[in-house]
């Protein structure tokens, strides 16, 4: 069956990234635009300190590691300082959501970066961990002159203590016109857990540009309310595979056992994205019962004759899912993964790596 894909779910590398080296402001824009849509995405997918184990103190690295875990982390402080704007989002991320604290002084060194994707990670990162040290910081950065990146500080603070700053969450959600940032504050309030925004979420439910709508939707999710399961099911009939991945994600963060039922009927999805977004899904719900889509990537070596970019569409969702499930018939694929040609790849595996320490 043909894959539909309205935007690509995880490449916006090589032509953005070149768009962003250039003086040109239009470029500048379009290019920052675009990895917006990306680091909603991706970030999206791990909601604050959802997974087992988390809040656990993680060693430095190289102290009692395994090969394997020295090898995730090479990936992690290379992707750091790597030039690839995606790629340090990416690790940013991995790095805040598996409680990799050893990075944390690297990350605060971020929330000054020339680019504003890579600020807006780096502060959602110090309120994910909860940084104290990174407080004066991100205080800074309230005064950024990108709004993107003053929700972010201000979900950061609010974070570290201060919930007097999700106002400016709220003020954003209602009364910026941009789509991306009111898709940003919608993410920012599920992630935070704010009850207080389940009215003004469901205004952003009716904005007709679709970035805000599903992420409004998705926050809901977050929130726990079960009213938004509707909406969410509307999305896993769609015609494009990104937005039913999108409604994969809302599944997983609604987390009810209707929800989970709809996550095991997208495992017979005639996409092979979409059935490993959903086995993710539900390994993070603690059901297993997507293995066999995983293995059948290896047994049948779906990836090959694809292009570039749908080899590492299935690749990193296939390394994501291996985390979320985190059984050892699956966690043997990791290396193989950390050896892939796509940094974005061996970031998930990596990723992985450190979730499956933690199903231990």
């Amino acid at each position: 069956m043909k894959k539909e894909y309205r935007i690509q779910i995880a490449d916006y590398n090589s032509r953005d990234l070149k768009s962003m080296q250039k003086c040109d402001e239009n470029s500048y824009d379009k290019a920052q635009n675009a990895i917006f849509r990306y680091v909603i995405v991706f970030l999206a997918f791990v909601p604050a300190l959802t997974f087992s184990g988390c809040g656990q103190k993680v060693k430095n690295p190289k102290q009692g590691l395994s090969e394997t875990q020295i090898e995730a982390h090479r990936i992690i402080r290379e992707a750091l300082s790597s030039d690839n704007i995606l790629a340090k989002i990416n690790a940013i991320e991995i790095a805040a959501t598996t409680r990799q604290e050893n990075y944390m002084p690297t990350i605060t060194q971020l929330l000054n970066d020339p680019y504003v994707p890579v600020r807006f990670a780096a502060s959602v990162a110090v309120g994910e961990m909860q940084h104290r040290s990174a407080l004066k910081s991100v205080n800074q950065l309230l005064r950024d002159n990108d709004p993107n990146v003053i929700i972010a500080a201000s979900y950061a603070m609010a974070r570290l203590g201060y919930p007097e700053y999700l106002k400016i969450l709220h003020e954003s959600a209602i009364n910026n016109e941009n789509p991306t940032i009111k898709a940003n504050s919608a993410l920012l309030l599920g992630k935070i857990g704010d009850r207080s925004a389940t009215q003004l979420l469901y205004q952003l439910l009716k904005d007709p540009r679709d970035i805000v709508a599903y992420q409004a939707a998705e926050a809901l999710a977050m929130l726990g309310d079960v009213k938004i399961y509707e909406k969410i099911w509307a999305m896993l009939i769609s015609a494009f595979a990104d937005i039913k991945i999108t409604g994969i994600r809302s599944m997983g963060a609604l987390g009810t056992v209707e929800a989970e039922n709809a996550l095991v009927s997208m495992l017979s999805d005639p996409v092979i994205e979409v059935r490993l977004a959903a086995a993710g899904q539900l390994g993070k719900m603690g059901n297993r019962k997507g293995q066999n889509v995983v293995l059948e990537v290896f047994k049948k070596n779906l990836s090959s004759n694809q292009d570039y970019q749908s080899r590492e569409r299935i690749n990193t969702l296939t390394a994501l899912a291996i985390g979320e499930i985190g059984t050892k018939n699956l966690t043997k694929f990791l290396p193989e993964l950390m050896k892939n040609e796509s940094p974005f790849v061996r970031l998930a595996a990596a990723k992985a790596v450190f979730q499956s320490s933690l199903h231990l």
